[in-house]
């Protein structure tokens, strides 16, 4: 196939190791982070995390649909001896942005930290470390065929789909009352995803979320234990505190994650994603019924 405008032709992984520090956004727990290059030796490796406490390894998950772990508000994988990692998604989609493509992410702490929850920490933390191309050629993800999911009714309708295309592009919407209808159409290429989303952060009200806090207190599963206005675009009335990073910032996040969720089939998308609505929930259903329909979707490799 025909390597499409704006991404390398080959594989690649990171120049050097990149180590960050945060917060989870859900458990709150420091954590730190060490992002590993990979030298392929034959077999085909992708994003693998690694967790480890005091020097010890508590377990590997390879990034892909088959751990996902279903969680209130973020993406989780988690393995068959219960160890995992939460809150992957703006990663995984910095990660497929900045053309990583095989890397070994090692976490201290189960939760990926949320730093200014946006992806845009991450992007700049990957360009300075810089990236090396491997001997394998870029892989895509060519959808052959519309597949759809729909959830809910009328004004609660939720609908994802994908159709061919010769790209990877997005026409995303989602209101909120109070900012409106919020629609964001156009292709995915790193530079896109670095200049246009990767600087919008998660969202959400604070009435909504001090009881979502407390239930997570009350069942024992960690909410929002970490969210914060420096970590947060934190809703008021019809306001954010600190102000927007532009009115349409909360349907860029959308596509953001769906950017992150996506990136759990292996690669980028030949395909025009079509979303009303979307939830990590949904763009796990969408991934899955792609990747389960016969003959809905196949791998291809790029050629300059």
């Amino acid at each position: 196939m025909t390597l499409p405008p704006g991404w390398h032709a080959a594989e690649g992984t990171l120049a050097k190791p990149l180590v960050l520090s945060g917060h989870g956004l859900h458990t709150g727990r420091r954590v730190q982070v060490r992002i590993s290059p990979v030298a392929l030796s034959g077999e085909r490796h992708g994003i693998v995390f690694r967790r480890v406490q005091g020097g010890r390894e508590l377990g590997v998950l390879a990034a892909g649909p088959a751990v996902r772990h279903a969680q209130p508000l973020c993406t989780m994988l988690r393995g068959a001896d219960g160890v995992g990692v939460r809150t992957v998604e703006h990663l995984l989609a910095a990660l497929l942005a900045c053309e990583i493509d095989h890397a070994v992410v090692e976490l201290d702490a189960e939760e990926v930290p949320i730093l200014d929850g946006s992806a845009r920490p991450w992007i700049e933390a990957i360009e300075a470390c810089g990236r090396t191309a491997l001997p394998s050629p870029k892989r895509f993800l060519r959808v052959l065929k519309p597949v759809s999911v729909v959830d809910g009714e009328g004004a609660a309708r939720r609908e994802l789909s994908v159709e061919p295309a010769e790209h990877y592009e997005f026409s995303v919407r989602d209101e909120l009352k109070g900012f409106g209808d919020m629609q964001w159409n156009g292709r995915l290429t790193p530079r896109t995803f670095a200049d246009d989303i990767s600087s919008s952060r998660s969202y959400g009200r604070i009435k909504w979320a001090v009881p979502a806090i407390v239930a997570g207190y009350v069942t024992g599963v960690p909410i929002l234990r970490g969210a914060r206005p420096s970590c947060t675009a934190s809703i008021i009335g019809n306001h954010v505190i600190g102000g927007l990073r532009g009115t349409d910032e909360f349907v860029r996040h959308r596509v953001l994650d769906l950017v992150g969720d996506l990136a759990l089939a292996g690669g980028p998308l030949l395909a025009r994603v079509t979303a009303l609505r979307p939830t990590h929930e949904m763009n796990y259903r969408l991934l899955a019924k792609l990747l389960g329909t016969p003959g809905a979707c196949e791998w291809v490799d790029a050629s300059a």
